[in-house]
């Protein structure tokens, strides 16, 4: 099928103008609004020179306008391009700057940092605010977005080929963004899985009519979604699965705009009976599942019926909080090892208490790759490299030497290689490592972070954390933690034992500080940076004197 989501969505509002697609805090959409909101948007941005190719950044917190600005930009086969909205002025300059951003559509609290970027980018040509700017903003560029909705009579649907595009920029946990190249085609086959098998259909459809009749059936039977992405939609997990809910007749739900507010978040769950929400690991379920604890200790509960799915990506979620979640919904937790680069290369997929522990297991397109391009054998405790060979981008923008390190040829198949360390179990299960950048060399011997942050999250009172190696005179560098603790008896030493107890010798944090929580992204990330200069920052320690500090 050769269709861009853009062109589907348009099929879909035309079969069911009146099923609700999304649904905010204070209203719903139609299908048939979503296409009309979308067309008046595309015809502003059309007539302010955005065209095939060009790029639309959305700077926007979770809601309805997002989708549509996603929708608009694909009717004129622009390119939507994400931009996490905790940037400051300076990193969202940079980002629109290395994007070529021609437009952005922004909420009205970040107008300040969009002016320091219009100022300095003279190609920024458009620029729409979604709600209020809190304090003035010196430009009269800026346009009202649902004052360009009035003005503009929405664009007449013209049919785009699966060949456009779509841009996720990635940043990891070191270095500038990274703008990943998605044809829309290979994106709509990595959704087979997700988004398409639930709804009904066996492999992805043929074409048009096949989608917006599966569409259809979905939405009559009860098999479309109701999603709700709990993580921002700037996240390639809640944008993707959010989009693919769209294209089989279902709903996109959000919760206010703001910070994650738990309590919101399972009221909302209930109100709407979104039957899906999207979290990334621990960094957001622990504060889901502290909100469902809190409510119980008062004597009540919240309403968790309706939810059937919890689809987790890009950190680690750990067994403690699937557990707590098991406990109290019937739930299929859907715990996934991915990245903006391709994938999902595994799937840990748990459906009860009595799956877990949770392990994963690789996709069919997934190998792990040692040195010299060679399998891995199971079980033989050998690391490698996650390799992906299914749909995957085209790669870097602007970076074709990223792109060669990343998109390899191997055996004559292409993979993407983006350097996830694993190893493969004797059954066939992936043991994730991390990142191969993020490798510890203490004294010769390897110490891969992910091992060392699971062992410590299986502590009761461990709630995040993060490994990374910090500089030693004598072994080069040592393995440093610091760790998140709502506990103030939790010493340093019981969390050496702790994890003494579960892994070698050499791979126990020499030093560990304790602080309250971990400022991660709503995305889940963490500069690690940040948790070397607390390590570094905190009193000397020895190997039998680890002292902690609150922070």
């Amino acid at each position: 099928m050769d269709a861009s989501f853009g062109t589907i969505w348009e099929a879909v509002a035309a079969r069911l103008p009146g099923a609700i697609a999304i649904s905010e805090p204070w209203r719903d959409y139609s299908y048939a609004e979503f296409e009309n909101r979308s067309a008046r948007l595309a015809a502003a941005l059309e007539a302010g020179g955005v065209g095939p190719g060009a790029k639309v950044a959305c700077y926007l917190y979770n809601g309805a306008a997002y989708l549509e600005t996603v929708f608009a930009a694909l009717k004129l086969g622009a390119v939507p391009v994400n931009a996490n909205y905790r940037y400051t002025a300076a990193e969202l300059t940079a980002l629109l700057a290395d994007a070529d951003a021609a437009a952005v559509v922004f909420s009205g609290e970040l107008g300040a940092n969009v002016t320091h970027a219009a100022e300095h980018l003279p190609t920024l040509r458009v620029l729409v605010r979604v709600g209020p700017a809190p304090t003035p903003v010196p430009t009269n560029r800026i346009a009202e977005f649902e004052e360009v909705l009035a003005r503009h009579s929405p664009r007449a649907v013209t049919p785009r080929p699966g060949t456009d595009q779509i841009f996720m920029y990635t940043g990891g946990t070191t270095g500038k963004p990274k703008g990943v190249i998605w044809q829309q085609r290979d994106l709509l086959h990595s959704l087979v899985v997700p988004i398409f098998r639930p709804a009904g259909a066996a492999d992805l459809p043929a074409t048009l009519a096949e989608v917006v009749a599966l569409a259809a059936s979905a939405r009559a039977s009860g098999r479309a979604p109701t999603v709700m992405p709990v993580v921002p939609l700037m996240h390639a997990t809640g944008l993707f699965n959010s989009m693919g809910a769209l294209l089989v007749g279902g709903r996109v739900v959000t919760a206010r705009p703001g910070g994650l507010d738990a309590r919101d978040v399972w009221e909302t769950v209930a109100a709407q009976e979104a039957s899906t929400i999207i979290v990334a690991g621990n960094a957001v379920c622990q504060p889901l599942v502290d909100e469902l604890l809190a409510v119980e200790r008062a004597g009540r509960r919240h309403d968790l019926g309706p939810l059937r799915s919890v689809i987790s990506s890009g950190t680690a979620l750990s067994d403690r909080l699937k557990h707590a979640l098991h406990a109290r919904a019937e739930v299929t937790i859907i715990d996934a090892i991915a990245s903006s680069e391709g994938g999902p290369f595994a799937f840990a997929i748990t459906s009860s208490v009595d799956d877990l522990p949770a392990r994963f297991f690789p996709v069919p397109a997934t190998k792990v790759l040692a040195e010299g391009d060679r399998d891995v054998v199971p079980g033989g405790g050998e690391a490698g490299v996650l390799a992906y060979s299914g749909p995957m981008p085209l790669g870097y923008y602007k970076d074709q030497e990223r792109t060669a390190r990343t998109f390899r040829i191997v055996d004559g198949v292409r993979y993407s290689i983006p350097g996830d360390l694993a190893r493969v179990e004797a059954d066939g299960a992936i043991r994730f490592l991390g990142r191969g950048s993020g490798v510890i060399n203490t004294g010769g011997e390897k110490v891969h972070p992910q091992e060392v942050e699971d062992a410590l999250l299986t502590h009761p009172d461990v709630l995040d954390t993060a490994v990374v190696g910090v500089p030693d005179e004598i072994w080069g560098e040592r393995v440093g933690a610091v760790v998140a603790t709502a506990s103030d008896k939790l010493s340093a030493n019981e969390l050496q034992e702790w994890v003494r107890r579960r892994l070698a010798g050499y791979k126990v944090p020499r030093s560990i500080v304790r602080v309250r929580e971990l400022p991660r992204t709503p995305t889940g990330k963490l500069e690690l940076a940040w948790a070397r200069r607390v390590i570094q920052e905190s009193p000397a320690h020895t190997d039998d004197d680890t002292s902690t500090r609150r922070r």
